[in-house]
């Protein structure tokens, strides 16, 4: 059981920072500033909403998303890690790794003096992600709330042989209708093309997403602009430590199958994430740190 009075003593903010129960059970943090506004589920350190003070929604959470303790929530911004998408070895593993779904500590919430609120959230360890990951690569999500949302997923090896791991910020955007977006920033990119077997294929101009969409982008170190002439917006996606990009909707089919999408969800939603993954998983030395740190801002769209 969480304790929220005590979470609230020692970490929560006034009028910024506050612990509490969410649904399905889950803990909750959550963060109101002059600047924006998010909800971050403690299991997973799981981001489910953010938008700036007085704006539309910019992170998609499913209507019909489940919650429930160990399973994935559909939308938000899921972390993958310390692997992306199946195992490399052992198909009995979660596909994207565990991290999404296990308890997270907190270790710092403090309001910034710019109004933004900064927390920091730990994964906990224990003998069920021990027996899956056995390194020790202790990992960290330090996320900042205000008029952007920055997540800065902190990796070390503390361990004394090298250690490869992939990862991702799984993140769902908000989009009036997906068939009407564009995504710049990709373009000339080469991508593993999963739809179609995997095929290796370049990307010419932007991404328009009219069916199934799944794509592994290399090379992508770029911006990525998701264009939205519903909502009048251009939703940024500024990155470091990742060169693979991937976009994703799954369609009609797909979205209907997995049961959480709720009616016609997957025309509101697009995945663009950023990732260490296929080409781009990234080696740690000994002592060596590794970070994910992506920037999600807002603009008119001109």
């Amino acid at each position: 059981m969480t304790d929220f009075s005590a979470l609230n003593a020692r970490f929560g903010v006034s009028g910024q920072v506050v612990f509490k129960q969410g649904p399905g059970g889950l803990a909750v943090v959550e963060v109101a500033n002059s600047q924006g506004t998010a909800t971050i589920a403690l299991q997973g350190a799981h981001v489910m909403t953010w938008a700036p003070r007085g704006a539309q929604p910019v992170i998609w959470l499913s209507r019909a998303a489940k919650f429930a303790p160990g399973k994935s929530i559909r939308g938000g911004a899921p972390i993958c890690w310390p692997w992306f998408g199946p195992h490399a070895t052992e198909s009995s593993y979660p596909g994207h790794g565990f991290a999404r779904t296990v308890p997270w500590e907190v270790i710092e919430a403090r309001a910034c003096a710019n109004g933004a609120t900064y927390l920091v959230l730990r994964l906990v360890p224990s003998d069920a992600t021990r027996a899956q990951w056995p390194q020790a690569t202790p990992v960290e999500a330090r996320i900042t709330v205000g008029r952007t949302l920055e997540i800065d997923l902190v990796t070390r090896n503390e361990g004394t042989a090298p250690v490869t791991i992939g990862d991702a910020l799984h993140t769902y955007f908000e989009v009036s209708d997906v068939r009407k977006t564009a995504i710049h920033g990709l373009g000339g990119c080469p991508y593993l093309d999963k739809v179609d077997g995997g095929k290796r294929k370049s990307q010419t101009g932007p991404v328009t997403i009219g069916a199934e969409v799944d794509r592994v982008y290399l090379d992508s170190t770029a911006d990525c602009l998701i264009d939205d002439p519903g909502l009048g917006r251009r939703i940024r996606v500024h990155k470091r430590g990742s060169r693979s990009t991937v976009v994703w909707n799954p369609w009609i089919d797909k979205a209907a199958k997995m049961g959480d999408f709720g009616n016609h969800g997957y025309l509101n939603m697009v995945c663009v994430e950023s990732t260490n993954a296929a080409d781009d998983v990234v080696t740690l030395a000994p002592g060596g740190e590794h970070h994910l740190d992506v920037t999600y801002s807002v603009e008119p769209l001109r």
